[in-house]
């Protein structure tokens, strides 16, 4: 950690913007020096929670008279790709944003590329991928400590495939040291089918990995959740929270559930959150690798756009990377236009911290 403090603009001051804002005005080596809300309201309530008075309520505003090392883009899913943008432009060092990085595919290629461009740090935001023991997990299976990965497999990929479905696909990118290459999917019911965001979509299928596994994709409930990759004798499961690791198996053939032993983490205050910001930072200082970046978002969305298209045109297999990057695929309301505008608006009282 060094010993100057990052300046920080948080962009966007909703429910989650509050929690972004939590952390970095607890951290000893960043301070908040401009809030960005369009809610003039909440603004100045959030303003005086946090002891900051550079208010504004547009980005354009706060860059012509701040230009911050760190943008947090806690903005409506929808409003994410300007902000971002803009702020590459005007020469940020570093920009976070949180989930998911859009609904149009071409929107999340402009902000990888605009960041890429520019030599700006692109983090991604509130993912279990950043958890320190999803990534300690990820490093012991890419070391061989487990063997050869033999296979993988997704449980649970539905509801929302964009929204919360990033968290399966960042995992699964991550412990199984691949990229999806060729998406199989079947979809339902018809109706979230036909929709263009992703509310109620259950998609079963297959995913191709760049390792040569194909890894099934289950929608409908099973007995297990989130994301497995196994070798010959070792198991490592994600399931919201650290991964569990089995080697071995009983005289009955179950598998053994041993104790992971995860190394302790400076860093706890805010679950999964904090090694996302934690690692930023650190990538920020040293140009160390992210836990999770704006690349990881963009992937999770292709690969969600990718099962649709599929499912859309009769479980077709679909390569990737996708060639129409005009292809989109939405995130359910409250993630796409915010609270404010979705039908559960937050109270001066809750932005002031007092509920």
């Amino acid at each position: 950690m060094g010993e100057k403090k990052h300046r920080v603009a948080i962009i966007g001051c909703g429910r989650m913007g509050q929690i972004y804002a939590d952390a970095y005005a607890t951290y000893p080596d960043t301070e908040i020096v401009a809030i960005i809300e369009t809610n003039a309201e909440r603004r100045g309530v959030v303003g005086e929670r946090f002891g900051v008075s550079a208010l504004f309520g547009s980005v354009g505003e706060m860059l012509a008279e701040v230009i911050p090392d760190v943008a947090s883009v806690v903005t409506p899913v929808k409003y994410m790709k300007e902000a971002v943008i803009a702020c590459a432009e005007a020469g940020v060092k570093g920009i976070t944003v949180d989930k998911p990085v859009g609904g149009v595919l071409a929107d999340a290629d402009a902000m990888v590329e605009a960041c890429a461009s520019r030599g700006i740090v692109f983090g991604g935001g509130n993912l279990q991928r950043a958890m320190h023991e999803v990534q300690e997990a990820g490093g012991r299976i890419r070391s061989g400590e487990f063997g050869e990965i033999i296979g993988a497999s997704v449980h649970g990929w539905g509801g929302e495939i964009v929204g919360g479905g990033c968290q399966h696909i960042s995992v699964l990118r991550l412990l199984a040291d691949a990229e999806v290459e060729e998406v199989i999917a079947w979809g339902t019911p018809e109706e979230a089918l036909g929709q263009e965001d992703d509310s109620g979509l259950i998609i079963n299928g297959q995913f191709t990995l760049s390792s040569g596994l194909v890894c099934p994709v289950y929608g409908a409930p099973t007995p297990r959740r989130g994301v497995e990759v196994w070798s010959a004798d070792s198991l490592v499961s994600w399931d919201w929270g650290p991964p569990e690791i089995f080697r071995g198996f009983d005289e009955e053939g179950n598998r053994i559930g041993i104790d992971p032993g995860y190394a302790p983490y400076e860093w706890s205050e805010y679950s999964y959150l904090t090694g996302a910001i934690r690692s930023f930072l650190a990538a920020l200082e040293t140009g160390s690798e992210l836990w999770v970046s704006g690349h990881d978002l963009r992937q999770a969305l292709e690969v969600a756009i990718a099962a649709r298209v599929s499912a859309l045109r009769g479980n077709a297999p679909v390569r990737l990377p996708l060639e129409d990057r005009s292809l989109s695929l939405y995130p359910r309301a409250y993630r796409w236009i915010g609270g404010d505008f979705s039908g559960n608006p937050q109270s001066a009282e809750e932005a002031a911290g007092e509920e």
